[in-house]
This record gives C-alpha cells, sequence and structure tokens, in this order.
C-alpha cells in the first residue's frame, strides 16, 4: 500500500484544478445519494472564501477528498469526507480528516464539528478514532428514516 499524498486544492493550476474537481464530482455522485451530493454545486462551493478542500492522490489518480468550512472564527465543519471504495481502510480517509482538522486549526478555531450517519459504523469509527464525541442526534437529517449524530472534537488551547 503506498501512502498517499494530500494536496489542498488551489485554483492556482486551473488544469490540474479542473481535473481533480471533475475527479471529485465522480466520486461524489458514486458515492453520496442525489440529494446528499454536492456534484452540482461543488465548484460555487469551493470558490467561497471559508471553504477549503483537501484530496489524496497516488501516481495522479484522485483516491479521496475532504470538505472542511469555518463559518466563524469560533469553529470549523467538515461538510465531506470520501474515499474510493478500493482504497478504503488504507489510512486515506485519516490521513485526510488529520490534514483537514490542522487546517481548521491554524484558524485558530475552538471546536470542530461533522455529521454522520449513525448506521456508518465504519466513518463513525475512524472519528472517535481521532477524538470525535457523540454531541447530539438529529432526527431526520438526511432524509425522514435516516438521521445523524453531530459529532465534535474541541481544542483547549486555540
Amino acid at each position: 500500500m503506498a501512502n498517499p499524498e494530500i494536496v489542498e486544492l488551489g485554483r492556482n493550476n486551473l488544469k490540474n484544478y479542473a481535473n481533480v474537481v471533475e475527479e471529485i464530482v465522480k466520486i461524489e455522485k458514486k458515492l453520496f445519494p442525489k440529494h446528499e451530493s454536492l456534484a452540482t454545486v461543488f465548484d460555487g462551493e469551493l470558490k467561497k472564501k471559508n471553504c477549503g478542500l483537501l484530496y489524496s492522490h497516488i501516481n495522479g489518480e484522485v483516491t479521496g477528498y475532504v470538505m472542511y468550512q469555518w463559518p466563524s472564527s469560533l469553529f470549523a465543519s467538515i461538510t465531506k469526507l470520501a474515499v474510493k471504495e478500493n482504497y478504503r481502510r488504507q489510512g486515506h480517509g485519516e490521513a485526510l480528516l488529520k490534514a483537514a482538522i490542522e487546517k481548521c486549526r491554524t484558524r485558530h478555531i475552538q471546536r470542530v464539528q461533522l455529521h454522520v450517519d449513525p448506521s456508518r459504523t465504519a466513518a463513525r469509527n475512524l472519528y472517535q478514532k481521532i477524538g470525535f464525541q457523540i454531541d447530539r442526534l438529529i432526527e431526520g437529517y438526511y432524509s425522514m428514516t435516516r438521521d445523524a449524530y453531530v459529532m465534535y472534537m474541541e481544542f483547549t488551547d486555540a
């Protein structure tokens, strides 16, 4: 297993930017139900000043990505984390999540939060391994029959 390289997506290389966004949109469409997918608005989300995206790749192949936002100076949110199925359980998600948390911490935030479907045990276990705790359950968050845990990580040194 090769270790993925984590890269911040930026507009300084427009050719690479367009190719990476195209690959991320493919992953997004494959892994998320249409009503949860950002595929049609991905580029617009990335233009927001308070939004960042990191992606992992091996030999140029995008293996996963994490999107994060900092709506205030006090907290940030991990809004998307996805890894291609054939790269799961190889450390890609953990590397992406840790890198996004560090990016958020550079903004001196006090809390990072995210939402996860309680039935997604692997994702929930990863978040808890990194240090996230369950805050509360939001019924009907994803759909009428799919709830979400709000999970958070606080920093006392922020």
